[in-house]
């Protein structure tokens, strides 16, 4: 993507040229020896380089390109006029070193640059190897043996003794002690609520008690217990009702001024899913985003976390069951909110970013009276309100399958049973699982019609939608899983359509038999899935929009590695963390320049500023201009384009016509 030199490089190179050869040849004249010549000619030719780079690519000439033009004519004009006095009164020949200064600037870089492509080349070779055509999804499983899973599965322990205040911070629900990692210090398995087992289980999640008592924060806490899908390491990480713990990443812990923080909402379609990811590890996040607290955070899942009890014999005493997860999001929402300015954090500048489920909890949370002020600004990656529920009906039938495969019929029976024998009917329930209602109370119906009334203008989102997501679900939940699901939520869709919209249901029909003679009917239904979850994501970035919010709209349009394995959300992920050992795990490669300039836009983002680059920040790309919704940044693995997105079901009319 990056070009290897652009003509400010080559121009920069003539005057320090001048300076290396007048630095030497000078010098040489007066009779100083030939190690101080050679002192001397890199002292001035590095003072001018290092002048000349500041003055060329700073944001004042590259802003404008007439700026631009006239410092690059200014300095050829001085080369020009160096060489005049150089050939002519002094007799020196500056030519050759002007030959030797273009050696110095291309050959090191075109080194470099090979090396990277061989070093790329290689990687993908190897990832190819072992994933082949990528029809088996993610062959994670094979990673186990780099994985200590006895270390992975430590618990945070409570300290009573001396320990290490350089490593400790003091928070209002206790003090906690973390480790150093290189520059970064790291804090996980801190619990932000109490937690919900017991007499607590199927409950709101309670606040913690202020406490001076100390507590490890070396090891992640347990994930919630969750679907083991075959595409997922979780399933060997240690599961329990006790999840509700976040994991702080930070680069110092003591700065003059609060940074900014991110806030990370884990995937997984609320029925699986960590903040133990390896693909959410912060490993590199110091490095990347060295001005920002980073915190990742678990919540409640499947049965634990959405389900309706209202039609079971005490169920009435379990009135919050039906959002449990996103109320969990809520409270490690506040305690950060509380607590971060500990870490460094600036509790008034929260970016939350949340891909597929994740994505899904921040659309609703935006338009949460419980969530007001919680966060500023919203990174969504594929993900919108409606795809949650807008009834209980689902939660309540699974509540009715539940008693079912329980022989149960009371909360009371329920709330005896252990938390294995729930996690093993949950299997067997996977299709059935719930997500979040708009239930009226926690969240309105009509959501849309709460973001134009500009509930949420007070936020400023970045709405991002992929082009193969679809393979990315496939790979992790299996063919089995994929199969059911795109057929029922196709079926879903088609019936909404003829009940309200029959010309819109005759377009969709239209395009599947098209689509189902020239490829499986699966991979046809999966299509349109996909085409009818980017509208989505298109049509919510246009209600934020027109309700008053500053919205900014990508499509991730990267060609995937391996067809099979998709290009969504483990490679955005990565990508923005600069994840590269995970993304190789998930099948994949990293791309450096595309990572660089995504990470730079996504810092201006978080900062507030204008989402512009020009070549003083990423040398080599041309300048990026990223105007609001409808303008959109269409990211491919070769370019950055700025232009009108076209919504999805267009493609769908015109294939259908």
């Amino acid at each position: 993507m990056k070009k290897l030199f652009t003509i400010d490089d080559f121009i920069i190179a003539l005057p320090a040229a001048v300076g290396y050869g007048f630095g030497w040849e000078i010098p040489r004249a007066l009779g100083y020896s030939e190690w101080a010549c050679l002192a001397i000619c890199l002292v001035v030719g590095m003072i001018i380089e290092t002048l000349e780079y500041k003055i060329v690519f700073s944001k004042i000439v590259q802003r404008k390109p007439a700026i631009r033009f006239t410092v690059l004519t200014v300095l050829m004009l001085i080369f020009s006029v160096f060489c005049y006095v150089a050939t002519e009164w002094l007799g020196i020949h500056i030519v050759d070193h002007v030959l030797e200064q273009y050696m110095y600037i291309v050959v090191p870089p075109v080194a470099f640059f090979v090396f990277r492509v061989a070093l790329r080349r290689y990687r993908i070779l190897k990832i190819r190897k072992q994933y082949g055509d990528g029809s088996s999804g993610f062959l994670l499983d094979k990673q186990l043996e780099k994985i200590d899973i006895d270390e992975f599965n430590k618990q945070n322990q409570p300290i009573h003794g001396a320990f290490d205040k350089n490593l400790a911070v003091k928070t209002k629900t206790g003090t906690f002690v973390g480790e150093k990692y290189d520059d970064a210090f790291f804090f996980v398995g801190i619990p932000y609520a109490k937690p919900p087992v017991g007499e607590r289980r199927w409950k709101a999640p309670e606040p913690l008690p202020e406490s001076d008592e100390v507590f490890e924060a070396i090891n992640f806490g347990a994930s919630a217990v969750q679907i083991d899908y075959e595409g997922s390491l979780l399933k060997h990480h240690r599961q329990s009702e006790d999840c509700l713990t976040l994991n702080i990443c930070i680069r110092k812990k003591k700065t003059k001024r609060k940074k900014p923080v991110l806030v990370i909402f884990h995937h997984g379609d609320f029925s699986y899913g960590s903040s133990a990811d390896p693909l959410l590890y912060g490993g590199n996040f110091e490095k990347i985003y060295p001005d920002s607290v980073g915190v990742t955070f678990n919540y409640r899942l499947g049965i634990f976390g959405f389900i309706d009890f209202s039609e079971v014999p005490g169920g009435e005493n379990y009135p919050d069951a039906l959002n449990l997860g996103l109320l969990d999001q809520i409270a490690a929402l506040r305690w950060i909110k509380e607590n971060i300015s500990a870490f460094g954090g600036d509790p008034e500048k929260i970016t939350v970013m949340g891909f597929e489920s994740g994505a899904v909890s921040i659309s609703l949370l935006a338009v949460c009276e419980q969530a007001r002020g919680l966060f500023q600004k919203a990174f969504i990656f594929y993900g919108n309100p409606l795809a949650s529920h807008d009834t209980p009906e689902s939660s309540r039938n699974l509540a009715k399958k539940l008693l079912q495969e329980t022989s149960t019929k009371t909360m009371e029976e329920l709330m005896r049973l252990p938390t294995e024998r729930l996690k093993e009917v949950s299997q067997k329930l996977m299709l059935d699982l719930s997500s979040p209602t708009r239930d009226d109370k926690l969240f309105p119906v009509n959501v849309y019609d709460t973001y134009k009334k500009g509930i949420a203008s007070d936020i400023e989102f970045l709405v991002v939608i992929p082009k193969n997501e679809r393979q990315i679900y496939r790979s992790y939940v299996g063919d089995k899983k994929y199969e059911s699901f795109i057929s029922k939520e196709i079926s879903h869709v088609l019936n909404y359509f003829d009940a309200n919209d029959p010309a819109e249901a005759k377009i969709a029909r239209d395009y599947l038999k098209e689509r189902s003679a020239v490829t499986t009917e699966l991979e046809a239904k999966g299509e349109l899935y996909e085409q009818l979850a980017a509208l989505s994501s298109y049509n919510f970035a246009k209600e934020l929009a027109d309700g008053g919010s500053k919205v900014h709209f990508l499509h991730w349009n990267v060609k995937p590695l391996i067809e099979n394995l998709g290009s969504g959300t483990v490679d955005v992920v990565a990508t923005l963390l600069g994840n590269r050992e995970a993304m190789q795990m998930y099948g994949s490669v990293l791309n450096q320049d595309l990572a660089e300039t995504l990470q730079n836009l996504f810092r201006k983002f978080q900062n507030g500023e204008k989402l512009q680059l020009f070549n003083n920040e990423i040398k080599g790309i041309s300048a990026i201009d990223w105007k609001e919704f409808p303008k959109a940044l269409i990211v491919s693995e070769k370019s950055f384009t700025v232009s009108t997105y076209v919504p999805p079901h267009t493609e769908c009319d015109s294939n259908a016509n």
